[in-house]
């Protein structure tokens, strides 16, 4: 019992944890809209949580080093997950691939599904404290 609750919850804290990072990204897309040859970046949301649960249930292996000086690659984020920049249609004069209303809509889905696993988080801890109560 004890296992699947830890399981649960550590599925929600990293779907948590991707969704707060993918906020980052689109805000810091957002912030640059007027940035000269800026490249507007996401991640892979259901890509990098299926990796997340592998590495979880030891499916995957993270990269490996000898020292302590070894370079990590650069393309990875929070998390280990993967920063892809965002294909556009036809990037501005500047070359700012930037597209307000695209990167709007995702911070607000984005946003809209993070409330959604806080709640699923906070009804389950209300209702296994109701279970201890006996109420």
């Amino acid at each position: 019992m004890i296992q699947a609750l830890d399981k649960e919850f550590g599925f929600m804290q990293n779907a948590l944890n991707l969704r707060a990072y993918r906020q980052q990204l689109l805000a810091s897309n957002i912030a640059n809209a007027d940035t000269p040859n800026f490249k507007a970046r996401d991640i892979d949301f259901a890509a990098e949580l299926q990796r997340s649960v592998g590495e979880a249930s030891g499916g995957q292996l993270a990269l490996a080093t000898t020292a302590a000086g070894h370079v990590q690659p650069s393309s990875a984020g929070e998390m280990g997950s993967s920063v892809l920049y965002r294909q556009e249609l036809q990037a501005g004069i500047d070359g700012n691939t930037v597209n307000m209303d695209i990167e709007r809509a995702q911070f607000t889905d984005n946003a809209l599904h993070y409330q959604f696993v806080a709640d699923r988080i906070s009804g389950k801890v209300r209702d296994l404290l109701l279970a201890v109560k006996g109420q």
